[in-house]
Formats: C-alpha cells, structure tokens, sequence
C-alpha cells in the first residue's frame, strides 16, 4: 500500500516555469459537463451500494433520468450561447442508450473522454485486469461511437485503484481528472514511463458538491465560481492557471439552478485573456510547450 499516490512529487507553486496559453490568455477555462449512465439494478460492489436507498431506488434513478430527458438540452443550450464547447465525462454505456445526446454533442464539436462505464459501477474490488478490461471497453466504445479515442479519465463515481492512472496512460490516455492537488496542469509519474498530466478538474467548483454535498444555496454557488475565478485570473497574469466547472445534467440544470449558473458564465467569457477550451486541448498544449520544463523543473527540485 503506498503512503501516497506516487504520481507526482512535492513541487511548490511558486517559481515554476511560466505557462503561456495560446493567444497570451491568462487562464484556461473549461466546462465538463458529466454525462452518466445509472442502472436501477445494478450488480452489488461490496465495497460500495450503488444507492443510498433500498433497491430499486425509482427517486435516485429517476432524478438522473430527468438530467438526459430534460437537464442535458437545457445545459447543452447554454454553453452555446457563451460559445463553450463541453468536455464530456461520458459514461460509455450512455452510447448505446442514449445515442441521440451523443450525436448532439458530435454536432459541435464537444470533448468526449471516459468515465468508465456506468456510473453504478465501480473500480471498486476489481483485478488490475478487471480494471484494465474495463478502461479498454470504455476507450473503444467511445471511439467506434465518436470517431475519436478519448485522451481523458475520471473514474467511475470516482472510484479508483491504485493503478487506475497508469493503466490509462498506457491504454493512450494524455490525461486524467482523477486527482485534485493543483491549479495548473503537473506532469505524473506512471509506470509506463510516458508524457501523461492531470488537468484541474475541481471538487470544489463541482455542483453536485456544493449541491449535495456542501449543501449551498443557487445564488452562493453562483458567487462562488466568480469568486474563484477572479483568483485564478489574477495569479494567472504571472502564469497561466486552469479553472474547470464539473457540471451534472440533473443538478445545475434545474430551473432553479440555472440563472447562477448562467450568470456565472456569463461572467467569466465576458473578461479578455480567457482561453475558452476543453480538456484535450489543454493536455495537448501543455505537453507541447510545457511538459519538459516542468519535469526538469521537478528533477532540480528534488535533487
């Protein structure tokens, strides 16, 4: 068992290496909307029920329904009028069910990388071959449905092993979400011994969090991406930061929701030196233009 994940060292925030983002934008700035598959009956985990209630759970079910039927054009709407593209982290199964969104997200050109499966299953007790077969199936599910093979990774509900990152990356994989420790991309170390990152993906800034979690009213939440956001902008004028909203169809897109949502949005396109992006391009340029300074960066650090 590892003390700690063993992906990345020690490497204060300051005096690194200075991200430039393309057109000299301060701040990288993306959207990923999840968009999840949930089983009414799913198999048991032993490590973890697939729902707080007893089965069959038609509330917990239902609610993520609502999210495809009616939250997802609601949001996808949305993010076209302030001109965001989504990175979808996409339960693969949702492919074969519901293979309308995922026409609609091809349509313009949105990001899909893998979210595993379904969301009601979980990394949780698996084999690292389990767990490898799984990712694969996820990767060429996405691809045969997509056209393109996802660069990306979050586990399913988050749920993950000790092997999760490095059996991504050397299934293809450019990036994962799955780990919280920093405001810029960061190299990783992973077995395979290949140029991988993580991407900033917030816990903090995402709805289900702050909605069911923190427990937050519309109007807080609202304030609290803009709050956010002019943090990263400003420390972004020395070198570029990334700010993710991790969004659900059946949470921010409820009526009630969405005006703060929006308001947020509305908000942080309308500064200048805002790269708006998704998570591929952000793996993709950090690894071109940044990737080896860091990692010699990290090498002096250490030594």
């Amino acid at each position: 068992m590892r003390e700690d994940t063993g992906y990345y060292d020690y490497w204060p925030y300051q005096n690194r290496p200075k991200i430039r983002w393309p057109g000299g934008a301060r701040l990288a700035f993306w959207v990923a909307p999840n968009i999840e598959f949930y089983e009414l009956n799913p198999p048991a985990n032993k490590f973890r029920a697939a729902w707080p209630t007893p089965s069959p759970s038609i509330p917990g079910y239902s609610i993520r329904d609502y999210g495809n039927r009616v939250g997802h054009v609601r949001q996808m709407q949305l993010l076209d009028k302030y001109g965001i593209r989504g990175s979808i982290s996409l339960s693969a199964a949702l492919c074969e069910h519901h293979p309308e969104i995922i026409a609609m997200c091809r349509e313009r050109n949105w990001e899909f990388f893998s979210h595993g499966i379904y969301n009601t299953r979980y990394t949780y007790g698996l084999s690292e071959a389990e767990e490898r077969a799984m990712i694969l199936d996820s990767i060429e599910t996405i691809e045969r449905h997509t056209g393109k093979k996802p660069a990306g990774y979050l586990a399913p509900a988050l749920s993950h092993s000790e092997v999760t990152i490095d059996l991504f990356a050397e299934l293809g994989g450019l990036y994962t979400c799955d780990l919280f420790h920093d405001d810029q991309p960061t190299p990783l170390k992973v077995r395979s011994g290949k140029p991988f990152v993580s991407v900033p993906y917030s816990l903090e800034m995402n709805d289900t969090i702050a909605y069911v979690v923190n427990k937050v009213e519309p109007r807080l939440y609202g304030q609290m991406l803009k709050d956010n956001f002019d943090r990263l902008y400003a420390e972004g004028a020395e070198s570029g930061t990334v700010m993710c909203i991790p969004t659900h169809n059946y949470q921010v897109s409820c009526p009630h929701r969405l005006k703060a949502f929006e308001e947020a949005l509305e908000y942080i396109t309308g500064h200048s030196d805002v790269w708006v992006t998704t998570g591929r391009e952000i793996a993709e340029h950090y690894l071109q233009h940044h990737y080896a300074a860091a990692t010699a960066s990290i090498a002096g650090a250490a030594a």
